[in-house]
């Protein structure tokens, strides 16, 4: 099983949590998708991908992009420890809490994530994260992770985003502080501290 992962892509860290967390036997190749066009290796790996977005993953005859896909596809086939319910409905609120995350946090991250954005983007992806994720500070609860006492889906999405906010000059609001106290859970975990990769372990220094 062959991981194509940005050394600091956050999408590219969610599925090495993810992996980590199962204990599979796999290995990361590591691609730069900006300077990809200098890179053959990294060619043939953007080829995999039709809309050139990390992680791919390849295990024998099959490849898989779409982070969520990814990471689906990983639980399913490595189903100890399970981070998805086991039960319909529940599998079906994880994936819409999901959903939502996508629409109201992924673009932003998008945005300061790409070298070629501009100042004025990068600032307004700035306020539009800093208020989501001040938004979701309130749904965290008394339980351990965000929507369980077991660690799931959907903290493995947003470990990676929590953990860059200082990377993006963005200081939570003393109103999100259950958000931060969860997010320090998050980064002690010893999938999220082996998912992480020399370039993203500088990001809080």
């Amino acid at each position: 099983m062959i991981l194509y992962s940005g050394p600091t892509c956050p999408f590219s860290q969610m599925s090495r949590i993810i992996l980590n967390e199962k204990g599979c036997d796999f290995r990361v190749e590591s691609i730069d998708v900006d300077g990809i066009m200098a890179n053959k290796d990294g060619i043939e790996a953007a080829t995999l991908s039709p809309y050139g977005e990390l992680p791919v993953l390849s295990e024998r005859d099959l490849m898989l992009y779409n982070v969520y896909v990814v990471n689906e596809y990983i639980d399913e086939r490595f189903p100890h420890p399970q981070l998805m319910p086991t039960d319909p409905v529940g599998r079906a609120r994880m994936r819409l809490f999901m959903y939502v995350l996508e629409r109201e946090l992924f673009p932003y991250v998008r945005i300061l994530e790409n070298r070629k954005s501009t100042d004025a983007r990068r600032e307004l992806a700035r306020s539009h994260l800093r208020q989501n994720l001040e938004v979701l500070s309130f749904r965290v609860g008394e339980t351990k992770h965000l929507l369980s006492d077991d660690f799931g889906m959907v903290d493995a999405v947003l470990a990676p985003i929590l953990w860059r906010l200082p990377h993006y000059g963005i200081e939570l609001p003393a109103t999100a502080a259950k958000l931060e106290t969860y997010a320090q859970r998050l980064f002690t975990r010893q999938s999220f501290i082996d998912s992480m990769t020399a370039q993203e372990r500088t990001m809080r220094q």
